[in-house]
């Protein structure tokens, strides 16, 4: 089979998921200059750099109470900052939980069941007990070909890791199974993994 994304694909639903998959969810927890606070999850969602580290997450589509995206992205561009924080496998209901179309001001934290405590470098929340959160800064925010899609870039500032996932210092994925999203409404855990040196 072969078709031209312009053209429509004729299948009973749109592919493209599926065959970029598996794919890292970013669970991007931010707050609004009011002190509201959100917490969405992103399967658009990778690194993208080392030195320095730094994050890049894309939201597409929008709210009609948000001014042409979604409160993810406009708290951000209020306050500079997001976390990103990672979910493990254990977290899959909550992470669900989060992703509905809430109206302005809900809380996900609340709403999922979720419980909440500081940032250390940016006044932001992140969730209690994720297996890892990145701090972020905004460096960018760049707009996509097509209606209401952005690309947000972060430099992350502040990195927590859970105790029980670092195994002779190293970050052990096993120990909490990262969620990822494929496509559909499909998702997969990873529950082993292999090395594989590089030639060089």
């Amino acid at each position: 089979m072969f078709y031209r994304p312009h053209e429509g694909h004729g299948l009973p639903h749109n592919p493209m998921n599926a065959v970029i998959s598996p794919r890292p969810i970013g669970w991007i927890s931010t707050r609004g200059e009011a002190g509201d606070e959100n917490l969405a999850p992103y399967s658009f969602f990778n690194a993208v750099a080392y030195t320095p580290p730094q994050v890049v997450f894309a939201s597409i589509g929008a709210k009609p109470d948000r001014d042409g995206t979604k409160d993810s992205l406009s708290n951000i561009r209020q306050t500079g900052v997001f976390c990103v924080n990672i979910v493990g496998t254990q977290m899959q209901e909550a992470m669900n939980a989060s992703s509905g179309s809430y109206p302005r001001g809900t809380d996900e934290f609340d709403r999922a069941g979720l419980g909440r405590e500081d940032c250390e470098t940016i006044p932001c929340s992140r969730v209690s007990g994720a297996p890892a959160a990145l701090e972020c800064r905004l460096t960018q925010i760049v707009t996509l070909k097509g209606a209401a899609n952005f690309l947000t870039i972060g430099e992350v500032v502040g990195v927590h890791l859970r105790d029980d996932c670092l195994v002779d210092g190293i970050f052990d994925v096993t120990r909490y199974q990262p969620l990822s999203r494929l496509g559909y409404q499909d998702y997969a855990s990873v529950t082993e993994v292999f090395a594989m040196p590089r030639p060089d």
